[in-house]
């Protein structure tokens, strides 16, 4: 058995401290908007480390704290610039992201009124009134010489009433 198949490592514990260049990383990672292991991670600490530290000494919390403050802060003053020089877009978000501001979502049309055959039929017959109206100098200057079309005695060229004769229009 002289070959081990298990060595012995030297094991030491890392002694964790709130140093400034600690609070100074944890700091910028949260003021990043990374939170929890990942924040750990990136300040140069394990998670459960990160974790203890934290319950060892509160000011690693609150470093943490106002990184995000300020990370939030610096955002939030670039996107209200952007909105007060005329993005809308950018101010449309602010509105319903940060002040609860909600677009409608349904168009509602109230149409009370009333349909009376008889005025109905008389607006139909008014409409064609002024439709054989209107094209009577046309069809007159399209029909010279033509026996389809023939003014009432009576009338003048610019007729209001033209009659076809024989049923054709």
């Amino acid at each position: 058995m002289e070959n081990l198949l298990f060595q012995s490592l030297p094991f030491t514990p890392r002694r964790i401290e709130a140093t400034e260049s600690r609070l100074k990383a944890v700091y910028d990672a949260a003021k990043l908007g990374l939170k929890g292991d990942t924040l750990a991670l990136a300040s140069g600490m394990l998670p459960s480390e990160y974790r203890q530290l934290t319950q060892l000494d509160p000011i690693v919390e609150l470093a943490a704290l106002k990184g995000k403050a300020d990370g939030e802060l610096a955002l939030s003053k670039v996107m209200h610039d952007a909105a007060l020089s005329g993005d809308a877009k950018v101010a449309l978000e602010i509105l319903k992201h940060q002040h609860g501001w909600v677009a409608k979502q349904a168009i509602s049309i109230d149409v009370d009124q009333r349909i009376s055959i008889t005025g109905a039929l008389a607006e139909a017959q008014k409409r064609v009134l002024e439709v054989i109206i209107d094209e009577s100098p046309k069809r007159l200057a399209s029909n010279e010489g033509s026996s389809d079309v023939h003014i009432n005695a009576g009338q003048s060229e610019t007729a209001s009433y033209i009659r076809p004769r024989h049923g054709s229009v």
